[in-house]
């Protein structure tokens, strides 16, 4: 019989918006350990406006968040990330100056051991060979794929448990999406749970284990993956079928 797997992240009826005004209307949905949940929709229904009010950029106006059955509604980002939650956001935002090395080294911070650093970034050039190629260079002259890559990497050097992925594949070119996509199952592999919000439906729900469309701040269809690739509704809003 197949193990239950544990429930990473609960959100409850969210509310959230900007200067008072609503984005998200009620929207509840839970994240499974391992497995990787999309976040689909048009532009502005507040795909990343939820990835935001979990992750205390903005405070929710209602509703509860919780991780690993911790209410963690409105703690801020850096409180998050000791508790092994990390976010990639929109951007990358990598620190352009500095080495691809001297990037990730940054996103274990918090970590004082030198062998668990020395640990992680092992790990993370095993998952990401060519970032290793890359570690001496610096960050600014990399392609817009291997910036992402690096963004990508740079987060799992926190060593999360939940990682939130805003927008990976925006600006990329069709090869280096399907590159960054392998490399989301991969990390999905070693056990890591992800939300993804994407643009990129068909190859996102071709991807993910579970996904929900939202519109106008709430879900309005939700199911597998596989699933929705199939429906009907989905491909004629989303997937220009």
């Amino acid at each position: 019989m197949e193990n239950k797997k544990e429930i990473i992240l609960e959100v409850k009826d969210l509310e959230a918006g900007y200067n008072g005004m609503n984005v998200l209307n009620g929207i509840s949905f839970t994240a499974k350990e391992g497995e990787i949940l999309a976040i689909l929709g048009s532009n502005g229904v507040g795909k990343s406006t939820t990835l935001r009010a979990i992750t205390g950029t903005i405070k929710p106006m209602g509703g509860k968040v919780y991780y690993r059955g911790e209410d963690i509604t409105g703690v801020p980002s850096h409180k998050l990330v000791p508790k092994g939650i990390s976010m990639v956001p929109e951007g990358r935002m990598l620190f352009a100056g500095m080495t691809v090395e001297d990037n990730l080294l940054m996103g274990a911070y918090l970590e004082k051991d030198k062998k668990k650093i020395k640990e992680r970034l092992d790990k993370v050039y095993k998952l990401f060979p060519r970032v290793e190629e890359r570690k001496k260079q610096i960050a600014g002259t990399l392609s817009g794929g291997e910036q992402q890559m690096v963004a990508i990497a740079r987060s799992l050097m926190s060593d999360p448990q939940l990682l939130i992925l805003d927008e990976p594949s925006l600006g990329l070119m069709p090869k280096l999406v399907q590159e960054i996509f392998e490399f989301i199952k991969s990390i999905a592999k070693t056990g890591i749970t992800i939300i993804i919000v994407e643009q990129n439906a068909t190859d996102t729900l071709a991807m993910c284990d579970y996904a929900f469309v939202v519109q106008n701040g709430e879900v309005v269809i939700e199911g597998r993956g596989d699933e929705l690739l199939t429906n009907t509704e989905v491909q004629r809003a989303y997937l220009g079928g």
